[in-house]
Parts: structure tokens; sequence; C-alpha cells
């Protein structure tokens, strides 16, 4: 799955999304994942959903439901006819305080002392975060379970006739396994085609691994946070990549800006989307990051006017790599990784083999975005099991010719993507 973010309090009316969904078409993406397109609470945020079955106002503001509906279904017939398949966020472990549901079917709500449970998670540092917008499902205790879970079932029921084909789970780790097994198994049962994705971060590796069992084709890793070096990584990747897929992402709408990260140093974000897209099965790249946005996304505050013009354009770089990507397997796959040891520290070299076809990956990175850096081997193809050739597919400055021994000073930044067996021709 290569996939483009469409924040829709950015992107503004669905209306007005057609450039938004071919610029994604043009730049290789193969899905887009929309955030939350439910009415919201008196909060706003996307987030705190107060009625699952009409729209955001913001998003879609036709007076009358048919209306509205069809509005919606014409922005969704445009995105398959430019090959697009479209994903959107399932929140099922909460929804708006301010929602009819808590007075209609209280049994349906976690409860203290006679009162609604507000959600809450402890951040990095001790701090608990406390959400008073939102009212907690219970989903494991709950006096009507049945009637919650056919009422969520209805949920992904009117999601899918308006034409998607994919589930972000937000929270997926808050909600039993057993509610997931039996929602995904019933949705797949009509919708064979339908994909499910947990959103799992801020939970323990072995918390994450649970999740991905319940019968989910997708997790999102942490790779974000990789400082490039560290062993923690790849003792996760390890955990649950033969249970299912991952995605990867540079940034997401949870995120700070890694353009203002880094200072706007464009290198850092080639070097993280590169190894975004090539480490895992899956990528994710949410709108703006092509162009070097810097303010970050708000789930309540963004607007259109939001957008930025920074003067920075890195379409054809993203381009060039997703295709990389979509060409060879190798780079579909949570496959065996390893890092393999380099003289110079700066440099990262990793190795990727596919468990579907023969086919082997070598990566290398300039892990320092300000500097060029020197690599050198006497022999490439000591680094791989398969005869060759090794082909270069990297996203800027391949070399037609790979010469032995192999030397190369890399730009900040800059990666070297070389494969074996190259699948498809570009």
């Amino acid at each position: 799955m290569i996939i483009y973010n469409l924040f829709p309090l950015l992107a503004g009316p669905a209306r007005n999304w057609q450039p938004h969904l071919a610029r994604a078409a043009g730049m290789g993406f193969d899905w887009v994942f929309i955030n939350p397109v439910h009415y919201p609470g008196v909060s706003g945020s996307l987030y705190s959903i107060k009625d699952y079955f009409r729209f955001n106002p913001l998003i879609v503001d036709a007076a009358k439901p048919q209306a509205a509906v069809a509005e919606f279904k014409a922005m969704t017939a445009g995105a398959r006819a430019l090959g697009l398949k479209l994903m959107v966020d399932l929140v099922v472990s909460h929804c708006a305080f301010d929602s009819d549901l808590v007075k209609q079917h209280p049994a349906w709500f976690r409860q203290e002392n006679g009162r609604i449970v507000h959600p809450s998670c402890r951040e990095e540092g001790g701090k608990v975060v406390t959400w008073k917008d939102l009212a907690q499902f219970e989903h494991q205790h709950s006096r009507d379970p049945e009637g919650l879970f056919q009422y969520l079932l209805l949920v992904v029921e009117f999601l899918v006739d308006l034409g998607f084909e994919g589930f972000r789970c937000d929270a997926a780790y808050q909600v039993p396994e057993p509610f997931w097994r039996r929602l995904i198994g019933e949705t797949k049962r009509k919708h064979p085609g339908v994909v499910f994705l947990a959103e799992t971060l801020g939970c323990s590796p072995r918390e994450t691994a649970q999740t991905a069992k319940a019968g989910f084709e997708f997790i999102f890793n942490s790779s974000k946070w990789w400082d490039y070096s560290s062993p923690w990584l790849f003792e996760q990747y390890n955990l649950t990549r033969e249970t299912c897929k991952s995605v990867s992402f540079a940034e997401s709408h949870d995120t700070p800006r890694l353009a203002e990260e880094v200072g706007g140093n464009m290198a850092a974000l080639k070097a993280k989307y590169l190894f975004s897209a090539l480490f895992s099965a899956g990528v994710m790249m949410p709108i703006g990051f092509e162009f070097g946005f810097r303010q970050r996304l708000h789930v309540v505050k963004t607007r259109p006017q939001n957008w930025e013009e920074t003067g920075v354009d890195l379409t054809a770089f993203i381009t060039n790599l997703n295709r990389a990507k979509a060409d060879n397997p190798v780079f579909q796959e949570d496959t065996p990784t390893e890092v393999l040891p380099v003289q110079n520290p700066n440099i990262l070299l990793l190795w990727k083999g596919s468990l579907s076809i023969n086919q082997e990956a070598l990566i290398i990175l300039n892990k320092d975005p300000h500097h060029e850096q020197h690599f050198y081997t006497h022999n490439l193809y000591e680094y791989v099991q398969a005869p060759g050739p090794l082909t270069d597919v990297s996203p800027e400055y391949p070399l037609e010719y790979l010469p032995t021994p192999y030397e190369y000073g890399l730009r900040p930044g800059q990666g070297i993507v070389l494969v074996t067996g190259k699948s498809k021709p570009s």
C-alpha cells in the first residue's frame, strides 16, 4: 500500500478534492487515506464524532442527506477513475461526549461512579491527558454488547457504501481483540476486498503484536522515530512481520511536520521518506509533505487557508521512489532485513530479501543531511546471495553501470537503491 493522506480540513470540501487526488495518483500512490468525515461534536474535532451517518459540514455541506451522499460518491467515483482506492478512519473506541448515543444507549459506554468515562492516555514524561470531548465505548463489559456491535457494523456498511475499501482503525489496541475479529470477519464475508489497518502507536510492542493477530492486514510501525542505528525498530518489526504487514511514515497528521523539525532541510525529508517507503510493505505520506509544509495539521483548527506556498516541490523524487516500490516485490513485503557493517558510521547499509520471489535489495543511505559522505566496497555482490546483476533504481542519479570496486560520494541525505532480479521495467 502506497498511501496518500488527504487531510480533509486542509483540502476543504470534497467537491474540491479532484486536483489533490490527481496529484496523488500522478505521484504513484494507489491508496488515499481520509481522516473521519462524520459530523463532529461541539469541540469540532474530526475524531469527536457526534453522528456517524451525517457528514462534517466542512467536508460536505449539502443540506439534504441524499444530496450529501451523492456529492461524496461523486468524489469517490472520481478517485476510482484515477486508479485510486479510498481508506477512511474507523473510530469505534469512542464518540463525542455530546452525541445522542450517550443518552439513548448509556449501556454502550464505560462508566465510573455513574458517570461516562472520558478516554485518556499517559504521554511521555508521565503526564495524563484526558479528552473531555469524548465518551469511551465499553466493549468488554457492556450490558448491551450486541447492540453496540450491530450499530458499529452499520457504520462500516455506510462507509463501504460510500466507496471506501479500507479502514484505518483508530486506537485499535484500545478495543478488545474479539470485537475486531468479529467485525473484520463479518465485513469480509460481504466485502472480501476490504482492508483493515490497525493504528497502534503509543502501545507496547507486545500489545501491537497481540492486536495484529485480530485479523488486520497491516499495522503502523514506528520507523519515523528511528535514529538509523538503535536496535529497537528491528526488534519491533520482527515481532509482527510474520503476522501482518506494516506501514511506515516520515510524518503523520498526529506529528509535527518533518520539514519544521529539520529546519527546512529538504535532504533530511528525502532521506526519511526513502527509508520509510522502502523499509516496510506499506508507506503513508500526508498532504503537503511533497511541498515541505511546516505548519502542523490540527484536527480542529486546520483550514484550506493554511495551505502553504513554500517554493519546494519533491513530487518528482516521490514519484520515482514510489515507482521503485511498486516495481519491486522486495519493497512490498515486511521482509527479513539487516543492517550491514560499513566503515563510515554516517552511512546506513541495509539488506532486504524477498520471501515471495528471488529478489534482494541494498539500500545505501547517507544519514547526514548536511554533508557528503563517502562509501566504498571492493565488491557490492558480496552483500547479496543472488549472482546478479544488481540494478540501480534510485530515485535520483541512478547509475547504468555499477563498477567493481564500487565507491561513491553520497550527497547529503542521498539514498542509493539497488535490486537484484528487477521485476518490471520503469
